[in-house]
Parts: C-alpha cells; sequence; structure tokens
C-alpha cells in the first residue's frame, strides 16, 4: 500500500505553486477538495486520513463521493466539477510517480463532468 501523505504534499506545496504557477486561492481550493475526500474515504474505511492508502482512491470511490457532494453537501454541479478537477490533476500527478497505478489513474481521469 502507497501512503497518500507524501504525494499530496508534493502536489499541494510543489507541484501546484511552483511547477505550475497556481494562485494560493487555488491551492487552498484543492486543498479543502482534498480534506473532503480524505475525510469521506476514512469514514467509508474506518481508518484515520493518515492511514489511508493511494491504492483506496480509486474510480468507484470518486464517484461514490461526488455523489455525496451533490446529496448530502447540496453542492451543485460547478462545485462537483471543480473538486473533480483537483483529483484529476492530482492522479495526473501520481501517473508520473506512482507507475504501478496508471490503470487507476486513467480510470479516474476518465470520470466525465456533469
Amino acid at each position: 500500500m502507497t501512503p497518500i501523505a507524501p504525494h499530496i504534499t508534493a502536489f499541494l506545496r510543489e507541484r501546484l505553486p511552483r511547477q505550475c504557477g497556481a494562485s494560493q486561492h487555488t491551492c487552498e481550493t484543492y486543498a479543502f477538495a482534498f480534506k473532503l475526500l480524505f475525510e469521506y474515504a476514512s469514514a467509508r474505511f474506518k481508518v484515520p486520513p493518515s492511514l489511508l492508502a493511494l491504492e483506496q482512491i480509486d474510480a468507484p470511490l470518486i464517484l461514490d463521493f461526488l455523489d455525496m457532494l451533490e446529496s448530502q453537501r447540496a453542492n451543485r454541479p460547478s462545485s462537483r466539477n471543480a473538486r473533480l478537477v483537483a483529483i484529476k490533476s492530482f492522479m495526473a500527478f501520481i501517473e508520473h510517480r506512482v507507475p504501478s497505478l496508471l490503470e487507476q489513474c486513467r480510470q479516474i481521469r476518465a470520470i466525465p463532468p456533469k
């Protein structure tokens, strides 16, 4: 199992602001999307967020998470799609760092916006 922490840290602290030139607002928005996702996954798998593994973040989980955003948090499709963009961006980053997860990343990146 591959821990998420070092990868999400590198993505939020290095990739977005330094390599992509993302604004502070964008970085904070992405971080909040992952906070919600990790809370959701943590509750589903009954483990603390620090013990989540990249292998647990798969397409069915992401689809359920996006459905939860709309049904329980009353997010509009635009908010759902913004969170999906953050997740897809992270998965594109992971493709290069963890090649063993290429298929999982491809499936997540294939999730269409609403």
